[in-house]
Order: structure tokens, then C-alpha cells, then sequence
């Protein structure tokens, strides 16, 4: 296993008019932090030592212009251009969007190529981003593409986890997509993830339903008897602890969410609006089901208190905690694989 140092933390700037630059720089102003990891962001250094002086931050940055340049223990920062880059804080820039996906595109590529071991990425604004190279609504859906596996959006907060069965669909189309083959892998890719991410040996999994009162038998929609349901209970009757569907407007207020290892909620309002009322601003956005590992505050760019100092780092941090602790966790599962016994001992 490698050294905590060792483990090359990759970092996404996002959109540098927003508030990414602050959480990421306030988060290693922390020395601390670099004796978990080091760090690589992926940017200008120039631009970055502005920001830095911009928010009167200490931290001392090394800039390189190839990433095996870097200096374990440093903040790195990796030149992926060089020309200046006007920043204006809280403003929707085009420009600037085309720099938060340079950023983001190289720091994917070096994750799959190993230069680095996990990838963090700081907010991007999903309007300033399109453009016949990057077509894709976020993040995730760029993963997707690049890497082994299929994304799914999974909260985490703790012993919270809220997993997306669809996740950036307008709501009218929610429907169209529910099937039984969704909800299967889904399910699987959770179930996965729980046991090799976050060492749970026999996962107990919730499933939310799509209608109200989860369609009352029927009365109120038919997607929860005669999609989900049968669904869940198929699972179920392979091995794979779900249950559900639940009424969605209860169980969280019920706490019904405490007694299972993760939530999977139908829509992204369904998931999300419940988990950040939970989380406080503590909430890390994992994108679970792929062969490598990518983590991200659960909030946007912020633009309303760009620049203004006041930005709170703790979700961008707790995105640096939960992608080392899942990449230490898929080392242990990886050699658990390869010695059965100690399997065997460990459910003893």
C-alpha cells in the first residue's frame, strides 16, 4: 500500500470565476493535508498564485509543466496552458469555460493513464462549458465515456449515501426511463460499491419509489407495482439485500434511511433535496461504478460570493478525505480477492 504522501491527489480547478479556486487553495492551506497526499492541480500557476494573493492565502505552490515534475509534500500545480486568463469573480464567462474543461480533460487523461491515483474536481458551471468538443451536461456524463464502468451519482455523508437511479433528466422524461433493466444495474453497481469502497460485506439497500406514497397499490401510478417492485424483489431473490419500493416523503423524516447502507432515490430532486438538508455543507459527490475514482463537493460554483473570501471549503475536503479513504479500500478489497482466507476471517 502506498504511503499517505505518496497517494497523488489530481485536482480540477473548475470554473475559476467561481468559488473552486478558494475551496481548493483554503483546503491546503492546511499543511496537514500534505501528509494525507499530494496534490496536482490542474491549471496555470501564474493564475493560481493570483488567487492565492487575491484571498491573502499563505500556501506555497509548485508550478510544473509535466506531471512527473512534481515534489511529494508540495502543492503542485501542473501548467496545462500558458497564456493569462482574465478572471472576473461571480461572472458567466465563456472563455472561462473553456479553461475549467481544459483543466478537467487533462487531469481525466492523467487519471487514465495512472499519472495520478484519484481525480477531485472543483465546480464547473454546466452553461459556459458546451461546445461541439464537450457535449456533455457535467462531469459524470463525461466520465461515463472515458472510463471503464458505468457512472452513478452516489452522496455520501457519513454513513448517508444516496444514489441516483436517473440522475440530470427533466422530470416529465423520469418515466419513460424506469424499466427493469435500470433498476438492476443500478442496484448492482451500488451493491458493488458499498462491499469494494466502502467495506460493508452484505449491503442492505433501500430503493425510493416514483409516485407519491409510492403509488398506493397502484392508485397513484402504476411505475411502483409494476416496475420497481417486481424489480427489487428479482434482486432480492438473487442475494442482493434491496428493499422497496418506500414512500419517499417518510422515510427520511422517519429516519427509515439509518437502517440501510445506501438510499436509491428515482430522480435527482427525489435524492438530493433530502441529503443536502442532512449534510450541512459535509457532503462529498463520488462517482460510483468506474474503474477509477473521482470525488466532488456537493455545491456549484457559487458565483453570488465569488471572491469575496467567504466561501466554506469543508465539502471540498471531505472530497479529498472520502477519495483517499476509497482508494486505500480498493487496495484492501483487491488483496482480500486475492487471499479468500482472510475473507473468511474477517466474517468471523
Amino acid at each position: 500500500m502506498k504511503k499517505a504522501e505518496n497517494i497523488i491527489v489530481g485536482i480540477s480547478i473548475g470554473d475559476l470565476n467561481g468559488i473552486g479556486s478558494e475551496i481548493v487553495l483554503k483546503t491546503f492551506e492546511d499543511s496537514r493535508m500534505l501528509e494525507l497526499c499530494t496534490p496536482v492541480i490542474f491549471a496555470n500557476v501564474k493564475i493560481i498564485s493570483f488567487i492565492k494573493k487575491n484571498f491573502e492565502l499563505t500556501a506555497q505552490l509548485h508550478g510544473i509543466d509535466k506531471i512527473d515534475q512534481l515534489v511529494l509534500g508540495k502543492i503542485n500545480v501542473l501548467n496545462v496552458w500558458k497564456e493569462g486568463v482574465d478572471i472576473n469573480f461571480g461572472k458567466i464567462d465563456d472563455n472561462v469555460g473553456k479553461y475549467a474543461i481544459k483543466s478537467f480533460v487533462a487531469a481525466t487523461n492523467a487519471l487514465k493513464e495512472n499519472q495520478i491515483d484519484v481525480l477531485v474536481t472543483a465546480p464547473i458551471n454546466k452553461y459556459n462549458i458546451q461546445s461541439e468538443e464537450f457535449n456533455f451536461p457535467g462531469h459524470t456524463d463525461y466520465l461515463d465515456k472515458q472510463l471503464e464502468g458505468e457512472a452513478l451519482m452516489f452522496m455520501i455523508q457519513d454513513n448517508l449515501r444516496v444514489g441516483l437511479l436517473t440522475d440530470h433528466l427533466p422530470i416529465n422524461e423520469v418515466s419513460k426511463h424506469l424499466n427493469e433493466e435500470l433498476i438492476n444495474r443500478k442496484v448492482r453497481t451500488i451493491n458493488e460499491s458499498l462491499i469494494k469502497d466502502f467495506k460493508i460485506r452484505k449491503p442492505k439497500i433501500a430503493v425510493l419509489g416514483l409516485n407519491p406514497h409510492a403509488g398506493d397499490n397502484g392508485v397513484i401510478g402504476k411505475e411502483d407495482e409494476e416496475i420497481i417492485k417486481p424489480a427489487v424483489k428479482k434482486l432480492f431473490d438473487e442475494g442482493i439485500m434491496a428493499f422497496g419500493p418506500f414512500s419517499a416523503d417518510g422515510f427520511f423524516g422517519n429516519s427509515l434511511y439509518e437502517k440501510y447502507d445506501a438510499v436509491i432515490a428515482i430522480y435527482h430532486d427525489q435524492g438530493l433535496i433530502p441529503f443536502k438538508t442532512l449534510s450541512f455543507g459535509q457532503g462529498v459527490n463520488y462517482t460510483a461504478g468506474l474503474n477509477k475514482i473521482r470525488t466532488s463537493p456537493d455545491h456549484g460554483t457559487a458565483f453570488e460570493i465569488a471572491g469575496k473570501g467567504v466561501a466554506d471549503y469543508n465539502s471540498f475536503k471531505e472530497a479529498v478525505y472520502l477519495a483517499i479513504d476509497i482508494y486505500n479500500s480498493r487496495i484492501e478489497h483487491q488483496e482480500l480477492l486475492k487471499n479468500p482466507l482472510k475473507i473468511k476471517q474477517k466474517q468471523l
